[in-house]
């Protein structure tokens, strides 16, 4: 005999001003849903926007505005012979031109459109949903932390590179010209978004682990924690590989790390909740 499934009535009551949390509520209702049992959902509401799951949330929002704003300024100062990105992005340490405040400014700073852009759709498709879900003050503080934290894992990676294979030279030869090791020092700069957006990645992955995701050119879809397994994985191949490619591969798993960290701290202190606010 078939076993009938339970009835589940479920009921929310919301206005405009909290249809993010009962986003996030049904969000979690999916993923922790029982084949088991049928959901019957009912949702009292009043005031509630056409277009409020779709709008942009304040520091997402900003932090697209900043990125946007720096990347044509930087276009536009270039054609005045200023390098911004020289100025802004983050210096090896040991380099003349370092300067701390690049652990911030340096995050805003891309190499190109293909670059900003492709942070950016991160930052929006990923990161509306966790300011949603954590609050505005804790996703900014997440995306600057895990931002520096990128930053503070590559300056230690250069600095092993250093140590290793250009502490006893006096200058490199960079196959268009020897130049001094001070000068070559200054040319180890970092500059994108990306170690807060991978960051970004894994929290959406960690919150939402059985989201479904389109990932071209992949013809089905994965779960989001396999996607940011693949992710992370093809990062640590990037990063031991040989291949220079200019790209800061460890930067990326910085953020992912201090992402990693920060998160577990979180659930730890809010006894293994998965959402905070």
């Amino acid at each position: 005999m078939k076993k009938e499934k339970q009835v589940i009535p479920i009921f929310f009551a919301t206005d405009d001003k909290y249809i993010p949390f009962l986003a996030v509520a049904l969000q979690s209702l999916i993923e922790n849903s029982s084949d088991t049992n049928n959901y019957v959902i009912k949702i009292l509401y009043t005031n509630i926007e056409e277009n409020n799951m779709n709008s942009i949330p304040v520091v997402t929002k900003n932090i697209l505005i900043i990125n946007v704003l720096c990347f044509f300024g930087s276009v536009v100062a270039a054609k005045y012979g200023i390098d911004l990105n020289d100025l802004l992005g983050l210096h090896f340490f040991l380099a003349s031109d370092f300067n701390p405040a690049q652990l911030i400014t340096y995050m805003f700073m891309h190499a190109g459109f293909q670059h900003i852009f492709f942070n950016m759709f991160a930052v929006w498709m990923f990161g509306r949903t966790l300011e949603q879900v954590w609050g505005p003050k804790r996703f900014l503080f997440y995306y600057i932390l895990c931002g520096i934290g990128a930053g503070l894992v590559q300056e230690g990676v250069q600095y092993i590179q250093y140590v290793t294979e250009l502490v006893n030279y006096e200058g490199v030869n960079t196959g268009v010209a020897v130049i001094p090791m001070a000068e070559y020092l200054n040319l180890m700069t970092t500059v994108g978004a990306s170690g807060a957006v991978y960051a970004i990645l894994l929290a959406f992955g960690m919150l939402f682990p059985n989201s479904q995701m389109f990932v071209f050119p992949i013809p089905f879809p994965i779960k989001a924690k396999y996607f940011v397994m693949g992710y992370a994985a093809l990062e640590i191949y990037l990063g031991f590989g040989s291949s220079a490619d200019g790209i800061a591969h460890f930067a990326h798993l910085g953020g992912m790390i201090f992402g990693f960290i920060l998160i577990m701290y979180w659930r730890k202190k809010n006894n293994n909740g998965q959402f905070y606010y």
